[in-house]
């Protein structure tokens, strides 16, 4: 095989394809921009991997720089070639130079002549761009909602007209409920109306990976702010593992809106992912709004949005729909956690209390995770699990009466709580509840070695189980010890 050239290790493959075109761009004053996805996709598709350095007409730059490099990437698998750095005298210049370089799978012969086919195709490529775009520019954008009527966004849920209107209505509520002020709130409302109207351009229905980036693109033509024309780019963001994070408020609220009502709509009408079958991307969906909700550091509850959601919807959203979509997302943001090194146990224990608010669980796990390292961990569980373990079985919540105490060690504990349940309440962090809880722990073990708690009246022994289960209750809402290792 080697004898025919034929390089049969991927590996190596992959490293002589990377070599050689980043060898042709820099002939020019170019690199290849990283794109591990495209690398690995030619990779797969050449054997005797042979690169060459292809050019089109300058003219063609006039064009987006996305535009270019999505149809020299999606339809002819070309690497693009940028300027190495941004051209200081002109920062807002497009990076990109007027080359392609393209992958033979087979030798050099009759290389020139491979090369004018694929200058020829990407000529003709780049035309049909050229006409969409002009064509798509040649109103404004708003122009183009009617048309969305025409797509259908679900049969049940309506066209994508219908999700705008939504949306509409939907992003405001939350932004309202986020804090954002009220030129936030302008730039939400408008982004709101027009984050939809490129699905019905020649462009985007050609290239549907420009969606939202010819929204950003036409938006400005068009004359909007350009607060508008970024939200109504960031609220498809992120789009795949690694992509970029909104950056400004109305995007990200946009985003969040957008999500929720895919994930409410969808539930409610049957269309929840099944084993690998995923077809609106409710899984993507479910992962970048809890991306976006830890990113920016935002304290939401999950029920609260999709409940606003579930309001605007044209068909019935029945409460067991809601929770499957609250689980679904809480997996998502189960496994975020795990795959940033938290341990398991420690991210049950704060989900259980905290998985609809994706922010603040974040928040708790990194908390919880530094106290049970502690030296003095086995300790401080040891002294919370007595008070569980012995009230788990009892249903009823006892009443408790301070004056039936009649141990100092009962009355100690008491105490003890009291100070504890001042200071603690369900939005505490998990530092406020331990460090609360730590003054208690020689009064929990003074109480269990001085009193019999199951004592043989019932009323003694209720009071004294009422104590115990009102200590066990001090951490609900904030975190679920009972999942911790140890316990």
């Amino acid at each position: 095989m080697a004898d025919l050239h034929v390089l049969v290790d991927p590996t190596e493959r992959r490293a002589a394809i990377e070599a050689q075109a980043q060898d042709l761009a820099a002939e020019v004053g170019g690199v290849i921009p990283e794109d591990p996805d495209l690398l690995t996709e030619v990779t797969n598709l050449v054997e005797v991997p042979t690169a060459l350095r292809g050019h089109f007409d300058p003219a063609y730059l006039e064009l987006p720089e996305p535009v270019l490099v999505t149809v020299m990437k999606k339809h002819q698998r070309y690497f693009p070639v940028v300027r190495a750095e941004a051209d200081a005298a002109d920062p807002g210049s497009t990076r990109l130079l007027p080359y392609f370089i393209a992958v033979r799978n087979g030798g050099r012969e009759h290389l020139d002549v491979v090369r004018q086919g694929n200058e020829e195709v990407i000529r003709a490529r780049f035309a049909d761009a050229r006409f969409f775009y002009q064509a798509d520019t040649a109103k404004p954008l708003e122009a183009f909602l009617p048309r969305l009527k025409t797509l259908t966004f679900q049969e049940q849920l309506g066209s994508m007209l219908d999700k705008t209107h939504r949306l509409e209505a939907l992003a405001p509520a939350l932004g309202e409920r986020l804090g954002l002020d009220d030129e936030a709130l302008a730039t939400l409302r408008r982004a709101a109306h027009l984050c939809k109207a490129d699905l019905a351009t020649q462009m985007v229905i050609e290239f549907t990976a420009l969606q939202g980036i010819m929204g950003r693109e036409y938006a400005l033509k068009s004359g909007e702010p350009p607060a508008v024309a970024e939200a109504i780019f960031e609220h498809y963001l992120p789009r795949f593992a690694g992509d970029q994070l909104p950056e400004t408020k109305p995007g990200l609220v946009l985003g969040l809106a957008n999500r929720l009502d895919s994930l409410v709509g969808l539930f409610a009408v049957g269309m929840a992912p099944t084993g690998s079958a995923d077809p609106y991307h409710l899984r993507r969906d479910a992962l970048g709004l809890v991306q976006n909700l830890i990113a920016h550091r935002v304290d939401f509850s999950l029920r609260e949005g999709m409940a606003l959601a579930a309001d605007l919807m044209p068909v019935p959203v029945p409460e067991e729909a809601l929770e499957a979509v609250h689980r679904f997302v809480v997996e998502r943001l189960r496994g975020l956690l795990r795959e940033a090194g938290f341990a398991h146990d420690v991210v049950e224990a704060v989900l259980a209390a905290r998985g609809d608010n994706p922010y603040r669980a974040r928040i708790a796990v990194e908390a919880l995770s530094r106290w049970v390292a502690r030296e003095d961990w086995p300790q401080v569980l040891a002294a919370y699990s007595r008070c569980v373990r012995i009230t788990r079985e009892f249903r009823e919540t006892f009443p408790l009466d301070p004056d039936r105490f009649v141990e100092e060690a009962s009355r100690e504990l008491y105490a003890a709580y009291r100070r504890c349940a001042a200071q603690v309440s369900p939005q505490s962090s998990v530092d406020d509840f331990f460090n609360a809880f730590l003054p208690m722990i020689p009064a929990i073990t003074r109480f269990f070695d001085d009193v019999l708690v199951m004592h043989g009246d019932q009323r003694l022994r209720e009071n004294r189980l009422a104590l115990l289960q009102r200590i066990a209750a001090l951490p609900a809402g904030i975190v679920d010890l009972s999942h911790l290792q140890g316990f």
